[in-house]
């Protein structure tokens, strides 16, 4: 059995999740150290997981596979050498990884040696594998645009660049153009102490903010992949390529659009807004758009009084950044309804460079992480969403409208709308096991497995004639402004941080990341119930969800624990029944993705385990049902995010490296991607075989 590294240069555990401070205040602006914001009485989840060792982890036994002795030889690239870079390896390495991983059985998908947990400031990949860095912040993609100076920096430079720390990735077919596709980005936040030489916090530039601003945002880019490789790189100056930033122009649709609560005085009519903020994952539509939840909108906003922004988590005093000095819109004091204006679902059309992306409020307000979609019997979308927060929940749209199949202009407008009709529900989870059998340690329950059953509550219905809520004391238009507080008030379910959230193509079974909770059954907060797994909960866990029949549109669920994440020595750690001396370490599972035969593929964020963030896929069925094995890791202070799988390419967005307590650009923390005496870059790598053959087969 593997041994776990020692944690060497790697976050401090002081910080929930084990997240660098500077990662704190950049992204959440320090969520996890201010006041919980759901201060309601609802049933704590954290219980119902802990217990869920299956009696099929015996009968389990003989599919056992070892995984330190098969992640022994993972390839990673070195401090000193560019991310570009070919491996050091020749044929006769790769036969030899051939060899293994025909040795190596496993579930379909998942036939690799599993790379090690290191520390290694490199992305470090399986043996027999490739990677290359597609794109990294700064790359000019639009016309017009400058090679990238760190030095010389412009906003206007920078609203033609690819904008920083990525995080949700789709990439989508190009027909006609053979070997391209469209890669678009999130860009979640910027980390100006890693950004600009000499950045003074308390008395940041305009030009800084404004660069910032243009940082943001969304990029839409043709990449072209190589004949002969895995390898893509991006088409600059294509037609298509579009950014999108902090200043460009949403349209609000959907029951808020015109309330009272979203007019400002740059925007009376309640329709306009622009930019978007802290965009974190998202989700690809049947119809061909991408979609993009805003996370931490809330860090951007100061001098906040109200009860509403408390719930939210907006600072009653100056923001970190500091944007309000520039723009009064980022002052609630000033503009009290901006505020209102973030925290949707944003709709983007990536085909169309002239159109005018969306922001959702049917879809609510909250912290959305994530909005992936499916469709119903008779075609109607079915959007999951969570809200990254501790004790916070998670959430699902039913459409009213039906998709339409062609390319006309009338179709794509119709479609576009598909996202403005139909109800919001949230979660409330019951376990079947008696509470004084949840004691929050892991232990299980008589019955041997944490499960049990959930309904689905409305919140909202919209319509093309108007609105109606559900929830007693509150108007439509309050449901869709101030979600949270609806969701308080119907006694939804507290969760450990619902993050990603993504239905199996397989099986139709939903998942649901829990990425951790550290105040869990701390002091006076929530204790432990039956579906979150652990008091103190640092390692996060995950959900799997069984629509009632399997319909996407029911109102009923049954769930059950699939894995509680951790060292797998530790006893109250689970991994869906496998024996756990086959499983690789796994800590705060994040973004999610399946791959064409519906195994889950997980990234991790602020991994406790002492070793780098990583990509990991895990079989959902069949014998080797729970099957862990980690594929890749990130660079020191780096996260994963936004996994692509592919039948012959991994993508994932390798968001702030270097992003450790003290790095400044003077003094970095970490050389990735271009090596010493460079400037560090979050960026976009892919993976592929080197024999050119399907990932994990």
């Amino acid at each position: 059995m593997r041994k776990l590294l020692p944690l060497i240069g790697t976050p401090s555990d002081s910080h929930p999740g084990g997240r660098s401070a500077m990662t704190c205040r950049f992204r959440c602006g320090d969520a996890c150290f201010h006041e919980v914001p759901n201060t309601s009485s609802n049933e704590y989840v954290g219980d119902v997981i802990a217990g869920a060792l299956s009696r099929r982890s015996m009968m389990r036994a003989a599919a056992v596979v070892t995984v330190g002795a098969a992640g022994a030889g993972a390839v990673g690239f070195g401090q000193a050498q560019p991310a570009n870079a070919a491996p050091a390896q020749g044929p006769a390495a790769d036969a030899a990884a051939t060899a293994a991983r025909r040795k190596h059985k496993g579930a379909r998908g998942l036939r690799f040696a599993p790379v090690a947990p290191n520390t290694t400031d490199a992305v470090t990949v399986p043996d027999g594998y490739r990677q290359n860095v597609v794109i990294r912040w700064g790359e000019p993609i639009l016309r017009g645009a400058p090679a990238f100076d760190p030095e010389k920096q412009t906003a206007k430079a920078q609203a033609g660049q690819f904008g920083y720390n990525c995080d949700f990735l789709a990439l989508l077919p190009l027909p006609g153009e053979r070997g391209r596709q469209l890669l678009v980005a999130n860009h979640e936040y910027t980390d100006e102490i890693l950004m600009f030489r000499g950045y003074d916090s308390a008395h940041p530039t305009r030009e800084q903010a404004e660069i910032a601003w243009a940082a943001h945002g969304l990029s839409a880019v043709v990449v072209e992949g190589d004949r002969k490789t895995g390898k893509l790189t991006p088409v600059s100056r294509h037609q298509l390529n579009r950014r999108v930033t902090v200043t460009t122009e949403f349209r609000l649709t959907g029951p808020v659009a015109g309330s009272k609560l979203v007019r400002t005085s740059a925007d009376p009519t309640g329709t306009k807004v622009f930019g978007t903020l802290n965009n974190c994952s998202g989700g690809v539509t049947p119809w061909g758009t991408t979609l993009h939840g805003e996370e931490n909108f809330n860090q951007y906003f100061g001098n906040a009084s109200r009860d509403t922004d408390k719930r939210y988590g907006v600072g009653t005093g100056a923001t970190d950044r500091k944007w309000e000095r520039f723009d009064k819109r980022f002052d609630v004091a000033q503009e009290p309804n901006e505020v209102h204006r973030f925290g949707y679902v944003v709709e983007f059309d990536p085909y169309d460079p002239e159109s005018t992306p969306r922001k959702h409020t049917a879809l609510g307000r909250f912290k959305h992480e994530a909005a992936t979609v499916r469709l119903t019997r008779d075609g109607r979308p079915v959007v999951y969403s969570g809200d990254d927060e501790r004790f916070d929940y998670f959430y699902k749209f039913v459409g009213s409208k039906r998709m339409r199949h062609g390319s006309s202009r009338a179709v794509r407008e119709h479609n576009l709308s598909l996202l403005d009709e139909g109800t919001l529900y949230v979660a409330k989870l019951t376990g079947d096991s008696p509470a004084i059998e949840i004691d929050g340690t892991g232990k299980l329950p008589k019955d041997g497995e944490f499960d049990g059953s959930g309904q689905w509550i409305p919140l909202a219905t919209a319509t093309a004639k108007g609105a109606v809520s559900h929830v007693d004391g509150m108007t439509a238009e309050e449901v869709f402004v101030f979600t949270r507080l609806a969701g308080d008030k119907v006694g939804a379910t507290k969760m450990d941080r619902p993050e990603d959230i993504e239905p199996n193509p397989v099986t139709g079974k939903v998942y649901v990341a829990l990425t951790n909770n550290t105040n869990r059954g701390v002091g006076s907060n929530a204790k432990a119930d039956e579906a979150n797994p652990r008091h103190a909960n640092k390692h996060g866990h995950v959900l799997e969800l069984t629509e009632r029949w399997n319909r996407p549109e029911s109102t009923k669920f049954a769930w059950s624990l699939f894995l509680v994440a951790g060292d797998p020595e530790d006893p109250a750690t689970y991994f869906a029944g496998f024996p756990k001396d086959g499983v690789s370490p796994i800590s705060c599972p994040d973004n999610v993705a399946f791959d064409p035969y519906g195994n889950l593929w997980m990234s991790t964020d602020g991994a406790q385990l002492g070793s780098h963030d990583g990509l990991f896929g895990v079989a959902t069925r069949g014998e080797r049902r729970g099957e862990l094995k980690q594929f890749l890791t990130v660079p020191k202070g780096a996260e994963t995010c936004g996994p692509i799988i592919q039948d012959r390419r991994v993508l994932v967005a390798v968001q702030h490296p270097g992003e450790i307590d003290g790095a400044t650009v003077e003094k970095p923390a970490s050389t990735w991607p271009d090596g010493p005496g460079k400037y560090v870059r979050p960026a976009v790598v892919a993976v592929w075989r080197a024999d050119g053959g399907d990932i994990g087969v």
